[in-house]
């Protein structure tokens, strides 16, 4: 079976420490990578590196609000761009209200969650997020 890669993008250090403990308590073997801000997050998609397997992830999990360039622009980059638009991205922010809500389905977001209040809600997103976007729908690739 082959290797999923999952590209998150989160500034936040113990936010980043919480999604991979989530994961792995979800038995996720296969790969996460990180990345701290918009730019980085683009350098990657634009040219995938060794250490996250060098190929473009099934899906990217996009916080909002971050250095550099937010999530929003790289919303819109990523889904104005003929090779990268296909990707999925769901947005995982804190930002918890319509219009914002609103605003990133209009640039393409293929899902917004809110960030879960505690760890045990956070272990119970991410077994979500992988039923659905990993077992349940088929991406091209």
């Amino acid at each position: 079976m082959e290797e999923i890669l999952i590209l998150i993008a989160e500034d936040d250090a113990d936010d980043r420490f919480l999604l991979q403990s989530a994961f792995e308590e979800n038995g996720y073997k296969d790969r996460l990578c990180f990345v701290e801000n918009g730019i980085e997050l683009m350098e990657y998609l634009r040219k995938p590196t060794e250490d996250c397997g060098a190929k473009l992830p099934r899906f990217v999990l996009l916080d909002l609000n971050m250095p550099k360039k937010d999530g929003r622009e790289v919303l819109k980059e990523i889904k104005q761009d003929e090779v990268l638009k296909h990707i999925p991205v769901i947005i995982f922010s804190t930002t918890n209200n319509e219009q914002e809500m609103k605003r990133c389905y209009e640039l393409g977001a293929n899902s917004y969650i809110t960030k879960p209040n505690s760890f045990d809600n956070l272990i119970k997103t991410v077994a979500a997020l992988r039923s659905y976007w990993i077992n349940t729908t088929s991406i091209p690739s």
